[in-house]
């Protein structure tokens, strides 16, 4: 009888007897006696690369996804061989390696605990259709183990016992579990005993995760071509693992900014002009916040990129600037294809200078989508990329449209059956020629990239402001991203708030889905419910196909405009927190959404939640996701959390009932938590802001907070023109107090902070500030536990009796 595992390993190759070993400076090769050779690298003491190769011959060491920037070094590297195996150190991991069969087992350096071990290890299997291998990869699957990431997949957050395939595939009003969607992210995260781990296959031809799917106790991952190349990194805490895979492939090239964290409105599409300054007037009228409008791709003559119907947009220029005197900033869509168009110029030079994809045999790949019969730039080819990023100077430089949205970039092919290019479409993958098999997973973010190039140029000194629906890993350097075409369904709102959470456990922080559903229609309470939680969300942008009726805040009642409208002026009010979590991500790494996982992973209660998440580090958030909805239960984190309606005070570590009708959601604040607020604003700029408000929740004990400020667009903040706050704050029975550092040359226009006082167990009796007593009744606002102070405040000591 043949078992599961000889089942397995029929038609695949191993891995010999390990003969000898090299070792340059940070790498070690080890070669086997049927010339496989394992190629292991030290990049610093949690990140540890594995590269195989069946011939002994290593490709080109090429890759998109890791970034120059890198982190690199270490502080101990040792090498130890013994009979049965080799035994490699660094100051966090031991990586041993057996010479009977090259299988690797990695373990903790400080308590020598095993972390994680090959199964079968490195196996191949000959590709006779294609040439080359199918690379593999099995590992042990331990009892209680679990797995997050690979981007936007939308079922649970934890992957155990699934499997998941990567080929960026346009996926119209796609499900629960659909696979593959619009991003290829293979970069997962495990945790097993209290300890979280990431492994990055960065492989770009179409590739699978098997999470004790087939097996119970074997996690694997494989590739239908390329090399068997994967770098191990190791926390132990999940978010360490997470900011060094987004140190490896990259952190965003430039804080965003600021009004691309205020609120957008889309449609499919808002055209003529007339209808675009409909829409914005009501914004206005209404006194609901907004910061973005879109442009769709009826803006264009006939679909043709980098072009304007003169009809519908008469003079483009003079609109833009229109709208940007009321605070809107314009972004318009730009896909791929190229419309066949002899009087078409775009055309013509792309043809002229041959940057269009050709098939294997020499003919231009052709396809349909939008403007009709198409090519198709080859954008891994840098001279295309460096000619796309020209053509962006009319629409951003003249005309002065502040950000483009890349579409149909999967790339997206109408009326074929796979809905893409051919496996044998050639491309030029910067000096590396291959087929499409290699190149389709990276091709929507090369075009990104361009992109993101072409802004970067002609918005200067402005930052550039670039959103992407297809992106592989390290996509996240260039631009923002959406989740896609979804529907207006309860489901789909599930599966916003899983896929915008493992976004950000996959190193993608700054995304966001289509708030109340592209395909369909929304009822008023869905569309308050996805608003609700879309505020929390880095990218915040309502879209619609516009199919199915209107989509706009005021489209569905007053009752639901009025709660709209709340949102997305507490939205506002907390851009200065967001902001600050952003140059956190843009620094560190650091996720802006913490699933409930990631806030505390020795907590086995949040291993399998999908709903709650933290926002920043401080505040709690869970989603109201089922119609006539009173309240819900939900798990409350370890820790006591302030209920951010009345102050109530929770001790967490449980689930709980919370109620919450159509106009709250639960929303949670740590408590020794400093909240900064600005005003609300209709958009980004419209006030001078002269004063931020911090709300301040008292705790027994030590808090830190956090508040970073810049001019909130340009680059002086890279030449240290910024203002970095920490609050350090420390509660006792009858005393608060907090302390205040400071660091940065950016001096903000705003002169005091208004501070108010949350769960103050005792009544004020005296407070000093910079060790000089003040008569608190003077400082009052309103009478009431709330004061004003100097910006540049040292201590504020309060003291009070009960």
């Amino acid at each position: 009888m043949i078992t599961n595992t000889e089942l397995e390993i029929i038609g695949n190759q191993f891995p010999s007897k390990i003969v000898s070993y090299e070792k340059h400076i940070d790498t070690f090769n080890f070669f086997t006696e049927n010339g496989v050779t394992l190629k292991v690298t030290i990049l610093r003491d949690s990140v540890i690369r594995f590269r195989y190769s069946t011939t002994g011959i290593f490709e080109n060491d090429f890759s998109y996804a890791i970034t120059k920037y890198a982190n690199s070094g270490y502080d101990i590297l040792e090498i130890e061989e013994n009979d049965d195996q080799y035994e490699i150190t660094t100051e966090k991991l031991i990586c041993r390696i057996k010479k009977e069969n090259a299988r690797i087992s990695l373990f903790d350096a400080k308590d020598k605990t095993l972390i994680i071990d090959d199964e079968i290890g490195f196996h191949w299997e000959e590709s006779y259709e294609h040439g080359g291998n199918v690379v593999k990869m099995s590992k042990k699957s331990r009892k209680g183990e679990s797995y997050y990431g690979l981007g936007d997949k939308p079922t649970h957050l934890n992957l155990k016992g699934k499997r998941f395939q990567n080929w960026v595939t346009d996926s119209y009003a796609y499900g629960k579990d659909t696979d593959p969607l619009y991003k290829a992210i293979p970069f997962f995260t495990g945790l097993h005993a209290g300890k979280s781990y990431g492994i990055f296959f960065d492989n770009t031809f179409r590739s699978y995760f098997d999470f004790a799917h087939e097996r119970k106790d074997v996690m694997s991952f494989w590739a239908q071509g390329g090399e068997m190349n994967y770098y191990f990194m190791y926390g132990p805490e999940m978010d360490k693992v997470v900011a060094n895979y987004t140190d490896l492939t990259g952190k965003p090239h430039q804080m965003p900014p600021l009004w691309s964290l205020g609120f957008h409105q889309c449609k499919w599409s808002y055209y003529p002009e007339s209808n675009v300054k409909e829409v914005t007037s009501k914004f206005r009228e209404l006194q609901i916040p907004c910061d973005a409008i879109y442009l769709d791709i009826d803006y264009m003559e006939g679909f043709r990129c980098f072009t304007w119907n003169k009809e519908y947009f008469p003079d483009p220029k003079r609109m833009v600037k229109e709208l940007l005197d009321d605070g809107f900033k314009t972004v318009a869509i730009i896909d791929p294809g190229i419309k066949i168009d002899a009087d078409y110029n775009i055309f013509r030079e792309g043809l002229e200078k041959d940057y269009f994809c050709k098939r294997a045999d020499g003919p231009y790949m052709k396809g349909k989508v939008w403007p009709g019969q198409c090519y198709f730039p080859d954008f891994t080819n840098p001279e295309v990329r460096e000619w796309w990023s020209g053509l962006f100077k009319e629409l951003i430089e003249d005309i002065g449209v502040k950000g483009v949205w890349n579409d149909m970039n999967e790339p997206a092919v109408m009326e074929v059956p796979n809905k893409t290019f051919p496996n044998d479409v050639r491309h030029d993958y910067d000096g590396n020629p291959c087929s499409h098999r290699k190149a389709h997973n990276i091709y929507g973010m090369q075009m990104a990239r361009a992109t993101y190039q072409g802004l970067k140029k002609f918005a200067f000194p402005k930052r550039p402001f670039v959103i992407t629906r297809a992106a592989y890993s390290g996509t996240q350097r260039y631009t923002s991203s959406w989740t896609g075409d979804n529907v207006a369904s309860w489901e789909h709102l599930w599966i916003a708030n899983v896929q915008a959470q493992r976004m950000s456990m996959s190193g993608y922080s700054f995304a966001g889905s289509d708030i109340g559903g592209f395909a369909e229609q929304p009822e008023g309470e869905l569309f308050a419910r996805w608003i609700q939680l879309g505020i929390f969300h880095p990218f915040c942008r309502v879209h619609s196909s516009g199919d199915h009726g209107a989509q706009e805040p005021w489209a569905f009642g007053d009752e639901i405009t009025d709660i709209v409208r709340k949102f997305i002026e507490l939205r506002y009010q907390l851009l200065p927190y967001l902001y600050t979590a952003f140059w956190h991500y843009f620094n560190d790494g650091v996720p802006i959404l913490k699933s409930m996982v990631m806030y505390d992973q020795k907590d086995i209660q949040t291993h399998y939640r999908t709903d709650e998440f933290v926002f920043g580090d401080k505040i709690l958030v869970c989603p109201i996701l089922e119609p006539n909805s009173k309240g819900r239960r939900m798990y409350v984190p370890k820790g006591d959390w302030f209920n951010m309606w009345n102050d109530e005070v929770v001790e967490g570590g449980k689930e709980m009932w919370v109620s919450s009708d159509i106009e709250t959601m639960p929303i949670f604040i740590k408590s020794g938590s400093v909240i900064p607020k600005y005003p609300v604003q209709q958009y980004v700029g419209e006030k001078n802001i002269e004063e931020v408000t911090l709300d301040v929740y008292f705790k027994i004990g030590t808090e830190k907070s956090f508040l970073f400020d810049d001019a909130h667009d340009g680059y002086d903040y890279t030449k240290g023109k910024y203002s970095y706050r920490t609050f350090k704050l420390l509660g006792k029975e009858k005393q608060l107090i907090i302390q205040q550092h400071k660091s940065g040359r950016y001096d903000a226009d705003y002169k005091t902070f208004k501070i108010n006082f949350h769960g103050l167990p005792f009544e004020i009796d005296k407070i000093q500030i910079d060790n000089e007593e003040i008569d608190f009744k003077k400082m009052q606002v309103n009478g009431d536990n709330t004061l004003t102070i100097n910006k540049d405040f040292n201590e504020l000591h309060i003291k009070g009796v009960m």
